[in-house]
C-alpha cells in the first residue's frame, strides 16, 4: 500500500510540476507578446499578425513585390502576408493615374484552413496538392506564370528534433515544387524554415533548384526563435 501511495504521489508531483512549468511559459510568451513592439505595430496599421513586417523587411531588401506581379502566398492563414503583398502592390496602383482602385497585380492565397476576406486577394481553400486547388488557381492566373511565391508555412512542432526537422522539409519540399511548377523562369520563391536539423539540407536543394540562394533572418523574428528564411531567384531548370 505504501509503495502504491508513493507512486501516485510522486506522479502527482510531476504533474504539478509539468502544470507550473507549462503556466509560467504561457505566462512569460504572453509578458512577451503584449510588449512586443511589432504585435503594437501590427495592431495599430491593421494586420493581422506581426509576421507582415518579417516579409515587409525582406521586401526593403531584395525588392521582391513589384506592380503587375502574379504572386501566390502558401499557407496564407491568417493572411497577414497577403495584406502585406495588397498594399505594396495598391500603392503602385495609386501611383498609375490611369488606374481606378484596386491593386496592380494578382494575389492568389491558398490554406487548408479558412481565411477571413482580403479585398483585392483571390482566396483558394484546399490542399494546392490537389488537382482541383490547382484548376482553381490555374483559373485565376491564366496564361501567365507566377512571378513570386511566398510560404509562412510551419508545421506543429512535436519537440522531437528529427521528427520536426522532417516535417520542416517536407513543407519546403511542397513549396518548392510547387514553385517549379508555377513559377516564371526569372521568379522567386521565399519560405520559412528553422535552424537546426535538416536545415543545411533544405538549402542545397534551393541551390539545386535556384540560381541565387540567399538566408534572411529579419528583425521582426523574435531573437529566441531559430526561424530563418530562405530566398531562391531565377530557376536553373524552368518547366
Amino acid at each position: 500500500m505504501r509503495t502504491g501511495r508513493a507512486a501516485r504521489f510522486r506522479r502527482w508531483r510531476h504533474m504539478i510540476s509539468v502544470s507550473m512549468a507549462k503556466n509560467r511559459f504561457n505566462q512569460s510568451w504572453l509578458h512577451d507578446h503584449i510588449n512586443d513592439p511589432y504585435v503594437k505595430m501590427a495592431q495599430r496599421e491593421g494586420y493581422r499578425a506581426r509576421a507582415a513586417y518579417k516579409l515587409k523587411e525582406i521586401d526593403d531588401q531584395d525588392k521582391l513585390i513589384k506592380p503587375g506581379m502574379v504572386i501566390v502566398d502558401l499557407g496564407s492563414t491568417p493572411g497577414s502576408w497577403s495584406q502585406y503583398a495588397r498594399n505594396k502592390l495598391a500603392q503602385s496602383a495609386k501611383r498609375d493615374a490611369q488606374r481606378e482602385g484596386g491593386i496592380d497585380g494578382t494575389i492568389i492565397a491558398l490554406d487548408i484552413l479558412p481565411m477571413e476576406p482580403i479585398a483585392d486577394v483571390e482566396f483558394i481553400q484546399g490542399d494546392f496538392r490537389e488537382e482541383e486547388v490547382l484548376a482553381k488557381l490555374d483559373e485565376i492566373v491564366g496564361e501567365r506564370q507566377v512571378d513570386l511565391v511566398i510560404s509562412d508555412m510551419a508545421p506543429n512542432l512535436s519537440g522531437v528534433a528529427s521528427a520536426d526537422a522532417a516535417r520542416i522539409e517536407h513543407l519546403c519540399d511542397l513549396a518548392l515544387e510547387f514553385a517549379q511548377n508555377h513559377l516564371k523562369p526569372d521568379g522567386a520563391l521565399l519560405v520559412k524554415c528553422f535552424h537546426g536539423s535538416g536545415y543545411s539540407q533544405i538549402v542545397e536543394k534551393f541551390k539545386h533548384q535556384f540560381k541565387v540562394v540567399a538566408p534572411r533572418k529579419p528583425k521582426a523574428s523574435r531573437d529566441k526563435s531559430s526561424e530563418t528564411f530562405i530566398l531562391g531567384r531565377r530557376l536553373k531548370h524552368p518547366s
